[in-house]
């Protein structure tokens, strides 16, 4: 398979990956009507931490345990712990599409990131991207509006966490087995959710609640699956603007689902957090190319 064919493939299973996070917070939101939060993040977290042992372990046995930062490690897996703790209590109070908009100015928050704590420059043309992404946030949010209410403020502290995790991901994944690190994952997420169980438990009354919770487990591990195998195939720079087609979905899944449909100002801003969001990864693609072409004699 040649190079093109093997990129459109990484494309086609990044979107597919996107499809399968926007179905797993689309059933989060309904689930989180009959069935505790943190009884059904537990779900989440074990669901993918026994498919992943399954599926790994007979063939690494305890090589998959090997890492040279077992800190780090946790702390990665807390992270994305916490990351899904906010999503799950956003999805709760807000429409899936304005959650997964607001979501999407991870990038640009990472951009953020990388001039204020790693001394990365950052060109004028990014600060006026990541402004762009903060003013769709803020015309999906509306503080002061009408409708506005705490809870449309959770998703931000998703995307704090889920930047910080970004960046400690790609730390890590200089020295680390993308496996193990998608191991130690979902087990640091059992875990931590374990601890909590015992005060939360409730015996799902219907088989629909247990379909419902069986389905965001593989739809989390399955999605987490298809994002190792498109980022094996195809470059963040490449796969990156694709990753916005999960605002789609997640519009389309709270309307089948929930019959909602957002109004104009929240589809304008999420329209301003995409288009931004694509713009950043569009001048990431430009500046890597332009830092692989020869240097004129």
């Amino acid at each position: 398979m040649n190079r093109h064919a093997t990129a459109l493939l990484g494309v086609a299973f990044l979107v597919a990956a996107v499809a399968c996070f926007a179905a797993l917070d689309t059933t989060t939101k309904y689930v989180s009507a009959s069935v505790p939060l943190l009884m059904a993040l537990w779900f989440r977290y074990a669901f993918q931490a026994v498919a992943t042992t399954a599926v790994v372990w007979p063939g690494r046995g305890r090589r998959v345990l090997r890492t040279q930062h077992p800190r780090f490690q946790f702390l990665r897996g807390t992270l994305l712990f916490l990351c899904s703790l906010f999503a799950f209590f956003s999805l709760k109070f807000m429409p899936v599409g304005e959650f997964t908009a607001i979501v999407m100015i991870t990038p640009l928050v990472i951009t953020l990131l990388a001039a204020t704590t790693l001394g990365e420059n950052v060109s004028s043309l990014r600060w006026l991207l990541v402004a762009g992404g903060f003013s769709g946030t803020l015309v999906i949010i509306r503080p002061g509006g009408e409708d506005f209410d705490w809870t449309l403020l959770l998703p931000l502290g998703l995307v704090a966490c889920n930047a910080w995790f970004q960046v400690l991901t790609s730390k890590l994944a200089r020295t680390e087995d993308p496996v193990t690190m998608h191991f130690y994952t979902g087990w640091v997420g059992t875990l931590l959710a374990s601890l909590a169980l015992p005060f939360v438990w409730h015996t799902p009354g219907t088989w629909t609640e247990w379909a419902a919770l069986a389905f965001m487990g593989g739809a989390a591990t399955v999605g987490h699956f298809l994002l190792i195998l498109a980022y094996a195939r195809a470059p963040a720079t490449t796969l990156t603007p694709y990753l916005y087609a999960q605002i789609g979905f997640a519009m389309l899944g709270g309307w089948l689902v929930f019959a909602h449909v957002p109004d104009t100002w929240s589809l304008l801003g999420m329209a301003l957090v995409a288009a931004c969001g694509a713009a950043g990864a569009w001048l990431t693609v430009r500046q890597s190319r332009v830092l692989v072409q020869p240097a004129e004699s």
